[in-house]
């Protein structure tokens, strides 16, 4: 048991956990941007997938992630902005445009990679940057955490904080919250709502392709398969409901399914793998059941005090 617990809570583990959260954690920032402006939107995993695959083939292209990383980020608004076209523009329902984008992208993507790399996919093309930090790396065990984390994970950080900034701090961030609330009111007052539902999906549909390009560009350092978003949009988007769309709160969700993403990959040499990959999705699963639970209970709060 102790040495089932020092392989759990090793630094490694915490370093796993980070690295994971992260793609994670950045479609959700997102997720919370169209949540807030009244759009459920479960088209985040086919978002995601597009980033990593462009993110690759941007980075195949020109020999730069970097260069990927901004290829992923267009393909990101035009998504976005086709996401918006539909659910904002034609009023279609966003439910059923969020699931043909997803088998959308999955379809194009498989097709684009054997069609450009073949059937093994793209491997070891250039990523981008890892960085150690020398003010932490010296320290004990918390040197090791940090120990080679990509540079976009601190720029990561710094977007959560300015995600919530603009949505808590800003006229914008009123604007978007109430189109999704109270948009009579936001109309009455001289401002679309339509407008800021664009907006909304066009800054979900740039950070999944972040997204996406963090997942392939480093965690996975300049590799593309087929279908490697492996449901996180959905785990992000349940991140989102568990944070009640609070950035950070959304953040400190996409931890704890990188720390039991990490473990189940730690455990693999324990425990079977086809049973540890089911443990991140299956604590996602309790995330919701509890969002249900502490919902259905405000709402009996509520009726007893009216």
């Amino acid at each position: 048991m102790l040495e089932l617990l020092k392989t759990i809570f090793a630094p490694a583990t915490f370093n796993q956990t980070l690295r994971s959260a992260t793609p994670v954690a950045l479609a959700a920032i997102g997720g919370s941007m169209t949540e807030h402006a009244g759009i459920m939107n479960i088209g985040m995993d086919g978002m995601i997938l597009m980033g990593a695959f462009f993110g690759v083939y941007g980075s195949y292209l020109c020999s730069n992630g970097w260069l990927g990383l901004l290829l992923a980020i267009g393909v990101g608004v035009l998504v976005g902005l086709l996401f918006a076209l539909f659910v904002v523009k034609l009023r279609a329902d966003e439910f059923i445009i969020g699931c043909a984008l997803n088998t959308f992208a999955a379809g194009l993507t498989g097709f684009l990679s054997r069609a450009v790399f073949g059937s093994s996919g793209a491997k070891n093309l250039p990523a981008l940057p890892k960085v150690d930090l020398p003010l932490i790396r010296d320290i004990p065990f918390v040197g090791e955490v940090f120990k080679g984390l990509p540079l976009f994970f601190y720029i990561t950080i710094l977007l959560v904080v300015l995600l919530w900034l603009f949505v808590y701090r800003t006229p914008y961030g009123f604007w978007l919250r109430a189109a999704g609330e109270k948009p009579e009111t936001l109309r009455t007052a001289g401002i679309s709502p339509e407008k800021m539902k664009w907006l909304a999906s066009l800054l979900c549909g740039i950070f999944c392709g972040i997204a996406g390009a963090y997942l392939s560009l480093c965690n996975l350092q300049g590799t593309f398969a087929e279908n490697m978003s492996n449901s996180r949009g959905y785990v992000a988007f349940a991140c989102v409901i568990f944070g009640a769309a609070n950035p950070a709160k959304a953040y400190v969700a996409a931890l704890m399914f990188g720390f039991f993403d990490a473990i189940g990959l730690r455990l693999q040499d324990r425990i079977s793998s086809d049973l540890t990959a089911m443990i991140p999705y299956a604590i996602t699963v309790l995330m919701m059941i509890y969002v249900v639970v502490r919902t259905e209970k405000k709402k009996r709060h509520a009726l007893r005090r009216a």
